[in-house]
């Protein structure tokens, strides 16, 4: 049967359960000797949304545009120095529009064998399942996906790996 996973793709956007998947996805590139790519999307669908319906100008998107890229930027950073804990070689991708969409061209891309994301939070509605990045990302996924929610398990198995 041979390595189970080959490429593995960790979705990072900053919550906690991002950062437990980062650190499972960690541990699982390193088990399996495995080529680690973390990514994160500034989801400028949602910018631009925002602005049709007049919640933002031109300007303010501007703005919250940069943030959102600065914020992804330092999210990508912190995977690397997870990994870098770790002694995982890791590439950060940093992509621009639609997440799930996104996503999907990346784990294409990629030749991903698992996508891991972190736990999906709390859905009040069915509004907000359908609007939910995270399930449409485990809906539209060309591969396996993994979904971590175990958090503490997680940092405590992270914190007792050797480096």
């Amino acid at each position: 049967m041979g390595v189970p996973f080959r490429t593995i793709v960790v979705y990072v956007d900053g919550s906690e359960g991002a950062l437990s998947a980062i650190m499972y996805a960690i541990l699982l590139a390193k088990q399996n000797q495995a080529r680690l790519v973390a990514a994160a999307v500034v989801n400028t669908k949602a910018l631009g949304e925002l602005v049709r319906a007049g919640i933002f100008v031109d300007v303010e998107r501007e703005e919250y545009q940069r943030d959102l890229q600065s914020d992804s930027e330092r999210y990508l950073r912190h995977a690397e120095r997870l990994a870098k804990q770790k002694d995982v070689p890791i590439e950060t991708v940093k992509l621009e529009g639609t997440v799930n969409v996104e996503m999907m061209n990346l784990l294409k891309d990629r030749h991903a064998d698992l996508f891991v994301l972190g736990g999906v939070s709390d859905v009040r509605s069915r509004r907000e399942e359908l609007a939910s990045e995270t399930d449409r990302m485990m809906r539209v996924a060309p591969c396996p996906v993994l979904v971590v929610r175990d958090d503490e398990d997680i940092w405590e198995a992270f914190e007792s790996q050797g480096v």
